[in-house]
């Protein structure tokens, strides 16, 4: 009882009460201000790409070569890099690989200032993608080291955000420098710096990664993250779960149909509507960080993709622009739940002596569907238009859903994520 009267009010939830108390947490906020950085020099470079691609081509097809550049060090190289990162400093592969990150952008600038020939553009975009390759298993795997067991999946929801948060900032920033200077040298430059900032970030992070005995590289070590995977009934569904949402829900290939041809919004509305996505996660993410760790998060998981699903249906019929910025914001804050619970569950049900590969089969799988999906939205238009295109995208995307909860139940009964 308290001086008055009264009843002490029951003590709230610490987690509830104070959602940023990890970021006291050195070594984690270091590690997540310098992907920040990263991140948002890289969403910068994007745009800086794109842009001076077309300017000195005017060439669909040079553009098209940038994802196909991008992509195929992901096909030749996954599958050592998740292998290094099991074997070796996870940190020091990050350190190494960032490095070459900022070399490739600073050979970028170079470039454009010297308006050398477009193939070298090419050339550095392919180690970016080579070093991004190598990183991606390393970075996803490392962290898991800088946060306890039971807070992981707040430390992946504000990765999540920051990210998204750079995804909105950096485009803009990016297409700003350009009108101010009308040169990407100067976004690849920044760039460059971003990736320096980053490496000073990582290299003052406290924890390391020692490897007692590296296993020899082999036909056998390196399909050990599929073989986890596929005996792994949890990471197989949720895996295959996202796989098939990406590949058949994406709408984000045909922003620029629906933005001209749809919702007569031009160019700037198409800016906006590219940037509901990222916004929608972003405000999800902060959500998260104000509420307790999910108590169902199977079911979370697979109730945030049927809304991803039922809000793809949405924006394809959608002739309002406001309405289909609204879905796709929807659709952004769905995917970030599916990311959180997809990629929490993947490492902390995988041993550390094999989260390297299984980040690695894990990034193949998405970036891949990434690729294919942006395709297949693409090809189906061309044959029906792309309403029918993105609704079908929508109703696959559902059905998926209730395929997984038929054939992967254990992922309906999964409970909290920090147990």
């Amino acid at each position: 009882m308290i001086p008055n009267g009264n009843i002490d009010p029951a003590p709230q939830d610490p987690e509830r009460q104070e959602p940023f108390t990890m970021l006291r947490n050195r070594d984690l906020t270091l590690f997540l201000v310098g992907r920040f950085m990263a991140s948002f020099g890289q969403q910068m470079l994007t745009v800086a790409v794109g842009w001076e691609l077309y300017e000195r081509t005017g060439s669909a097809l040079h553009l098209g070569l940038v994802g196909l550049t991008q992509m195929l060090p992901m096909l030749l190289f996954t599958l050592p890099a998740g292998h290094m990162a099991d074997s070796y400093d996870r940190k020091r592969i990050i350190l190494i690989t960032t490095f070459i990150l900022g070399c490739a952008s600073g050979g970028l600038a170079l470039i454009s200032a010297w308006q050398a020939p477009v193939g070298w553009i090419y050339a550095c975009l392919f180690a970016a993608g080579t070093a991004r390759t190598f990183l991606w298993p390393s970075s996803s795997s490392f962290m898991p080291s800088l946060v306890s067991r039971k807070n992981f999946a707040k430390a992946v929801n504000w990765s999540g955000g920051s990210f998204h948060l750079s995804s909105v900032a950096g485009p803009a920033a990016g297409g700003a420098l350009i009108a101010i200077t009308h040169h990407a040298a100067w976004v690849y430059g920044l760039n460059a710096a971003a990736s320096m900032l980053c490496l000073a970030m990582v290299f003052l992070i406290h924890q390391t990664h020692s490897v007692a005995q590296p296993e020899p590289m082999s036909i056998r070590s390196l399909l050990t993250g599929f073989r986890f995977v596929f005996a792994s009934r949890i990471i197989l569904g949720t895996i295959t779960l996202d796989l098939f949402a990406v590949l058949l829900g994406g709408a984000t290939t045909l922003l620029p149909i629906f933005a001209k041809d749809i919702l007569h919004s031009g160019p700037t509305g198409l800016g906006l509507l590219q940037a509901a996505l990222p916004a929608g996660s972003l405000l999800c993410a902060f959500f998260l960080a104000h509420r307790p760790p999910m108590e169902r998060a199977g079911r979370a998981l697979l109730w945030a993709v049927v809304a991803f699903g039922v809000a793809t249906i949405g924006f394809g019929f959608s002739t309002s622009f406001w309405l289909s910025m609204l879905l796709l914001f929807i659709s952004g804050a769905a995917d970030h739940i599916s990311v959180i619970v997809r990629h929490t569950l993947v490492q902390l049900l995988t041993p550390d002596d094999k989260r390297g590969r299984v980040s690695a089969v894990n990034s193949l799988f998405i970036g891949t569907s990434n690729e294919l999906g942006g395709f297949e939205s693409g090809f189906v238009a061309s044959l029906v238009g792309p309403v029918f295109s993105v609704v079908l995208g929508g109703v696959g995307t559902i059905a998926v859903v209730a395929i997984v909860a038929m054939v992967w139940p254990e992922i309906r009964k999964f409970g909290r994520l920090d147990s």
